[in-house]
This record gives structure tokens, sequence and C-alpha cells, in this order.
């Protein structure tokens, strides 16, 4: 038996995009671990992407946005598993819609604004909603954050205020499920990622070689690093942790005045 003890364990895992995103990190860490996965995408493209990844798994598609498609993917989730139950779910899902261009916070416009919130928080909430019966009792869930939804940097725009809708959703899960269960609702914090979807943000590469350089190690966090952190939450191992965001940011919350940053600043 492994430290973790997921051997057998059915997750269902949302989000994956491609190689790169952080849901096919942490499909692959729990297949490492003989999980079962059922990748949920959002498009065809998408599924034959994951299929290609995961020759074997289950995918299935669903667009977050239509309550028919979470209903419809609940119900082929609840046909696979044959009255078996979910020991998680990975909820990896995020979308910003710059309709016309990056512009200052105060200018954000509405339907950009919902959409996010629509995809990237309240996806979770009907998610588990809609799940709820198919979980174990004991069930982990987990989504993915950032590091800091404290810092306004001008290129990531209205996402951080959307992050903070996200993890503040994770009390009010935990406390309402609480009620009828012990499913647990936590979030991954990462820094700056390498992954496909960053790198749509305007200036993310500076951003992130900036991070990487205030980092304690001078290396940026690894999308496998987020993906432990991630198979960790949802083993029983962490069964003590509910309603809580693990910050992975290699130390860069707490080295803003790095010696070497300071210096090409007043050199």
């Amino acid at each position: 038996m492994s430290f973790l003890n997921l051997q057998g364990k059915i997750f269902v895992v949302c989000g994956l995009a491609n190689k790169k995103s952080v849901a096919c990190a942490i499909g692959a860490t729990l297949a490492a671990e003989g999980a079962e996965i059922i990748h949920v995408v959002r498009s065809n493209e998408r599924r034959e992407t994951a299929q290609k990844l995961f020759p074997g798994a289950k995918v299935l598609t669903c667009d977050v946005e239509k309550e028919e498609d979470i209903r419809q993917v609940r119900d082929d989730i609840a046909a696979h598993l044959g009255g078996k139950k979910l020991a998680g779910l990975v909820h990896s899902i995020a979308y910003a819609n710059y309709s016309e261009g990056l512009k200052p916070f105060h200018e954000t416009i509405r339907k950009d604004f919902l959409q996010a919130v629509d995809i990237s928080c309240f996806s979770l909430i009907t998610l588990c909603n809609h799940l709820k019966d198919h979980f174990a009792a004991d069930a982990s869930v987990v989504t993915i954050s950032i590091s800091t939804t404290r810092m306004a940097a001008e290129n990531y725009g209205y996402m951080a205020p959307v992050k903070a809708a996200l993890e503040s959703s994770l009390c009010f899960l935990a406390k309402s499920f609480s009620a009828f269960s012990r499913v647990r609702f936590n979030a991954v914090c990462p820094g700056l990622l390498k992954t496909s979807a960053s790198a749509g943000i305007p200036g993310y590469v500076d951003s992130y070689l900036f991070a990487e350089t205030a980092t304690l190690r001078k290396q940026a966090v690894k999308t496998e690093e987020a993906a432990n952190v991630a198979a960790f939450l949802l083993s029983p191992r962490s069964s003590g942790i509910t309603a809580q965001c693990l910050v992975l940011d290699a130390g860069m919350g707490i080295n803003y005045f790095d010696a070497g940053i300071v210096a090409k600043v007043v050199g």
C-alpha cells in the first residue's frame, strides 16, 4: 500500500486541455498511484486529447455554462460508477474572455466578469451539488486557485477577484456538506505556472520570469508540484484539512525585499 492510499479509488478530474494542463498533471499523479480517473473536458477536441494522454480512461464532455450538460455528465458518471462512489473531484476550470482587450480594472465589462465567475467559480458549486449523491461519505474536492488574490497585477485583470470568490466558496461548501457528510473542500494555490492557459495572459512571460527571480530557490513552481499537493489533499492522509487554501509559491510571498531584486532597482 502506498502512503496516499489511492489505489482503486475513482476520481473525476475536470479541466484537462492539453499535456501542460494542471488537470493533466493531477490525473497522471493519481493514475500513478493506482486510482481510476474520469476526465471531464469542455469539447470533443479536448476529449480526443485526453484519450490520447490517458488511454483507457473514461472521458466525458461538458460545457459548464450549460446546466443541461452538467446534468448529463452527472448521469454519465453515475452510469459508469455502477453503484460505486467517487473518492473525489478535481476542479481545474478557469476562463477569462477579454473581449475588448485588457482594460483597467474599473473598466471591466459586466458580461466578461460574470462569464468568468460562472465558469471559474459557480461551476464548482453546481458540479458538487449535482454529484453530491455520488460522493463517498469522506470524499475530497480540490480546486485550483492562485497563490494570492491580494496582489493587484494589472495583466491578471479581474480574475483575482473571481479566484477570491472561488476560495470563499470552499468555506460555504464545506459547511453545507457537513450537514450530511464528511466531504472536504480545499484549494491548491500555486504561484505562476508554465501552462498553455497562462501563456494566453498578456505579459505573462515577464511576470513568470520575475516570479521565478522572487522565489527563494530562484526556480518557479512546477505543475507537477501542484499536482503532488492536490493528490495529498485528495488522499485520506489529509483527512483533517478542509476549507483551506494551500499556498505553493516556493517562498515568493515572503521575499519582497530580495537583495538581488532590490539591487537591480537601486543599483
